[in-house]
């Protein structure tokens, strides 16, 4: 049986308007780039960055080529944007990580959009290491939301293959005024502690908020947040040949898991909260022990389809929980303009009809009715509801594919 994970999703999510990834074979005689003779001296730096080189190179001819149903010129444009994102975040985010020494950096932000980012939450990450022991500390900030995720496996900016353990605030002791320490470590126990599994390769946390705007297009909310390896003491080891050139190959590690090296697309093995079907949900459900996503969720997703004078109205109730919202994303998992544009709605955003439930309406222009989702003129994409820490069941969200002039003229 084929196993589910966040890359066979990632790779399916190009049927549903999300993004397509599809396996792509280096050209390389031995897995390394020959440098031209003329280049100067041979160093392992430099054989790592001809290999980033032929990945992004790959990235153009391969991933985005009809062959992987990538055809029209937005799409080749759209994953050209990617590409320069998932360049940026790799080097930001692998090309200095190193988990004796680790740091936390932002993983997505409105101008870097990757891995299904989302308008109400901070995101960050910390390269770990089984064995050692790490003391976490920071703030909840007022936070709705606040978790801690070890992903394990792979490693060296390759995908993670599986979540290893979360915490989240429901879990550990915090001060009054927010403050929090945890511990990681092999042998953690109790609150406030989480147990490091000895493949482990990352840390995610998790940082939602349910504000009259976006989170994460505010400039002026701070998350403190800081990470200690309690092993080790000392300067790091100097930025020799070998130590560059292990940082230049995370970063392509990162960026070929994340596009070109990626499964090929199998329904099969897409989980049961994914629909296939355009302008339809399934229920809403936990994503189980898949990597990179929050434990604590329940998830329903769906590609749109709509003509420029057809509209998406969305119905049902939010269950009882910690945080929800929905989003609009392209095909490469990537938000749309949330900035400058209403692409996502969370509870306090949302306004409610008489009776408690919403009412959402996706159209390419505004229809004057409340709760409009701005798809900014693009016929296809997909929908993704998130529910934290829900409490039952959560209702499927309910659709009807309408004309626009339909909604302004009962508005």
């Amino acid at each position: 049986m084929t196993t589910f994970s966040r890359r066979h999703f990632m790779r399916g999510a190009g049927a549903l308007g999300l993004g397509l990834l599809a396996p792509f074979r280096r050209a390389r005689a031995g897995g390394k780039a020959a440098p031209a003779a003329e280049a100067g001296p041979v160093t392992e730096s430099r054989l790592a960055y001809r290999e980033l080189l032929e990945v992004l190179e790959a990235i153009d001819t391969t991933y985005l080529s009809p062959a992987h149903r990538i055809s029209s010129p937005a799409d080749v444009a759209d994953g050209h944007r990617l590409a320069m994102h998932l360049l940026e975040g790799g080097v930001d985010l692998y090309f200095e990580a190193d988990p004796d020494y680790p740091v936390f950096k932002r993983i997505v932000s409105p101008t870097r959009k990757r891995n299904g980012d989302n308008p109400d939450a901070v995101y960050f990450a910390a390269p770990l290491r089984g064995g050692q022991t790490y003391r976490v500390r920071g703030n909840l900030a007022d936070a709705t939301y606040t978790s801690f995720t070890v992903e394990a496996g792979q490693g060296e900016g390759q995908y993670a293959s599986r979540t290893a353990g979360v915490l989240n605030d429901g879990q550990i002791d915090v001060s009054p005024d927010g403050d929090y320490e945890i511990v990681l470590s092999p042998e953690a126990e109790g609150r406030n502690a989480l147990r490091l599994d000895p493949e482990a390769t990352r840390l995610t946390t998790r940082h939602y908020f349910e504000r009259p705007n976006s989170a994460a297009g505010d400039p002026r909310l701070e998350i403190p947040l800081a990470i200690d390896n309690l092993g080790t003491s000392g300067p790091p080891p100097d930025w020799d040949d070998a130590r560059i050139a292990a940082g230049i190959r995370r970063v392509a590690n990162d960026i070929r898991g994340r596009s070109v090296d990626a499964p090929d697309f199998d329904p099969s093995t897409m989980p049961s909260w994914v629909s296939l079907v355009p302008n339809r949900f399934n229920t809403p459900e936990p994503p189980g022990d898949l990597a990179f996503a929050a434990i604590d969720a329940a998830y329903a997703m769906a590609p749109y389809a709509l003509a420029p004078d057809e509209a998406l109205v969305m119905e049902g109730r939010f269950p009882a929980c910690r945080f929800a919202n929905v989003v609009l994303w392209n095909r490469y998992l990537q938000t749309y303009d949330y900035m400058h544009r209403q692409v996502s709605l969370n509870r306090t955003q949302t306004e409610l009809e008489d009776d408690g439930r919403y009412r959402i309406v996706l159209a390419a222009t505004d229809p004057g009715v409340p709760n409009w989702l701005d798809t900014q003129g693009r016929p296809s994409g997909s929908i993704y509801w998130r529910f934290i820490l829900p409490e039952g069941e959560v209702e499927r969200p309910a659709t009807k594919v309408v004309k626009i002039d339909a909604l302004k003229s009962n508005a």
